[in-house]
């Protein structure tokens, strides 16, 4: 008659045979996802600035990107891996560096469009992409390589013209002051889900200013918008400038 140790034990070696047989195949593939068989986080932040914000702030320089001034429009910032408790990873595999080269031609030109760079010196983009990779893409779980974690925001992008919805409700880059409900309905009514709004102080006259939007998404595959577990403290006072690009 077998006893419950004995049938436990071999269990035990099986268990221990697969998770060392684990740990060799992350060593032999260390450029392949192997953190996480699933992910570790809840839901995406999927940000746009507004170029005219970021440009007009004393707190930062800006820079055209060497391709030339962006279109005014609101441009990517990031996807970003987020926790329902406030926190976020990041960071989270050194073997998984930005390589230019997994970029197509056509989806640089994308990027260079959509998610173009401000910062200073000016730049072609990749200091950016590179960046945002190695802080939230390598975070994104074991379903996202660099190229779909590229390729999945903009994507996101397609799926709503935040600028156009905004100017559909009569709020325009103009410089003029708007009220942050106003700005939150006309998003939250056309896209269904209600977005984070982040403001900067504009750089002459201190006043609050539309710069980002927070919305969230799914974390599975991260091509659906859900309703923010968690939206983010956007510093903004009840009306905000939107200022020109």
């Amino acid at each position: 008659m077998k006893t419950m140790s004995s049938e436990i034990i071999p269990i035990f070696f099986i268990i221990f045979s697969l998770f060392q047989l684990s740990l060799v195949l992350c060593s032999d593939y260390s450029d392949k996802v192997c953190l996480a068989n699933s992910k570790d986080f809840d839901f995406f932040y999927f940000v746009q600035q507004w170029p005219g914000a970021y440009c007009n702030t004393r707190h930062s320089r800006c820079c055209y990107p060497s391709t030339g001034k962006p279109a005014p429009d609101f441009g990517i910032h990031g996807l970003w891996p987020n926790y329902k408790t406030g926190t976020y990873p990041s960071n989270c595999d050194p073997h998984r560096p930005f390589r230019p080269s997994e970029i197509s031609e056509d989806l640089k030109s994308r990027m260079e469009r959509d998610w173009p760079t401000l910062a200073c010196p000016s730049s072609d983009g990749t200091k950016f992409w590179a960046h945002e990779w190695s802080k939230h893409g390598t975070c994104s779980g074991s379903n996202f390589d660099e190229l779909k974690y590229f390729e999945t925001a903009l994507n996101l992008k397609k799926q709503f013209n935040l600028l156009q919805i905004l100017e559909n409700a009569g709020i325009k880059p103009n410089g003029k002051l708007y009220s942050l409900s106003s700005i939150k309905e006309a998003i939250r009514e056309a896209t269904g889900f209600t977005p984070g709004i982040q403001c900067n102080m504009d750089g002459s006259s201190s006043q609050h200013q539309l710069y980002q939007v927070y919305m969230c998404v799914d974390s599975n595959t991260g091509s659906h918008f859900i309703e923010c577990p968690l939206l983010p403290n956007g510093s903004c006072s009840s009306k905000v400038e939107f200022p020109s690009f």
